[in-house]
Formats: structure tokens, sequence, C-alpha cells
């Protein structure tokens, strides 16, 4: 069994990784699009640039400017906070990996706000003329870590009842 150090490495190198592929996927969108270009790719999936000074669904993206250190701030101590339950459950496997999915794509968000004032999306499904709103590859990892958070705690509370 891994030492708690090896492991805790590890799941920061995931973390890290999702993270890379985040800020890889955003330059390359930046590098190779215009704001609100459109490249249709399927019949349900389009690549657009946006830039979201908000957060999930736009919210709070025309509040003036103060919500981009809001998110900032609360990203960086939800970090905190998942770093200190990183290193407490290195030695398990699904909760490390969802805390460094989420971990991952929280930095690669911030990343963005300094950047640019605001977060680059640029994946955009569609339906029916109905468009789910943009979002990027660090809003997939935080998602997929969420899910898996709230698997880890359905499946542990039914095994501890």
């Amino acid at each position: 069994m891994p030492s708690d150090t090896s492991a805790f490495a590890r799941w920061l190198a995931l973390a890290t990784v999702v993270m890379v592929l985040d800020q890889a996927s955003k330059a390359w969108v930046l590098a190779s699009m215009h704001l609100m270009e459109r490249h249709i790719v399927t019949t349900f999936f389009n690549l657009v640039l946006v830039f979201n000074p908000g957060a999930s669904f736009s919210f709070l993206a025309d509040a003036g400017g103060w919500q981009k250190w809001f998110f900032v701030v609360l990203a960086l101590g939800i970090s905190v906070w998942l770093l200190g339950l990183l290193r407490r459950h290195a030695q398990e496997r699904l909760l490390p990996a969802a805390l460094s999915l989420i971990l991952g794509g929280a930095i690669g968000n911030v990343i963005d706000r300094l950047r640019f004032d605001a977060v680059v999306d640029f994946l955009d499904f569609h339906l029916a003329g109905y468009h789910w709103p943009a979002f990027n590859v660090a809003d997939s990892a935080i998602t997929l870590g969420v899910a898996l958070m709230l698997w880890h705690q359905f499946r542990f509370a039914k095994d501890s009842s």
C-alpha cells in the first residue's frame, strides 16, 4: 500500500492533469476562434468561444465586476478545503478521485478569471433549438467530481446503516 504522501501526490497529479487539459483546450480555442465564432461539429454540438464573467448559467454575469474576486476567493477557499479532504482520504479511491477532479477544474477556472476577468467557455450542446449554456473542460471535471462525491456519499451512507 502506498504511503499517504505518495497517494496524496498521485491525487494532486490528477488535479494537475485536469487543470492542464482545461488550460490547453482553452488555449487552442482562443488561438483558433474569435469571440462568438461558432463551428458546427454535429447536429447537436458546436464549438463557440464565449467569456462568462459569472458562474454556472451566467449567474452574476452582469454584477459589474466585483464577482470576479468573489468567485476567485470562493474557489481558492474551497480548494484549500478540498486539499484537506484529499490529504485525509488519500488512501481511498472514489472520494479522492472526485475531489481531484473538482480541485483541478476549480483551479483551471480561477486561472481564467485572473487572466481574462471571465471564464473561457466553448462547448455548446443543443437540441431542437434549445442550447445548454456553453461550458468547458474544467466545468465538466467539476460536474463529474460532484457526481462522484454524491455517489460516494450514497454508497457509504447505505453501507453504514
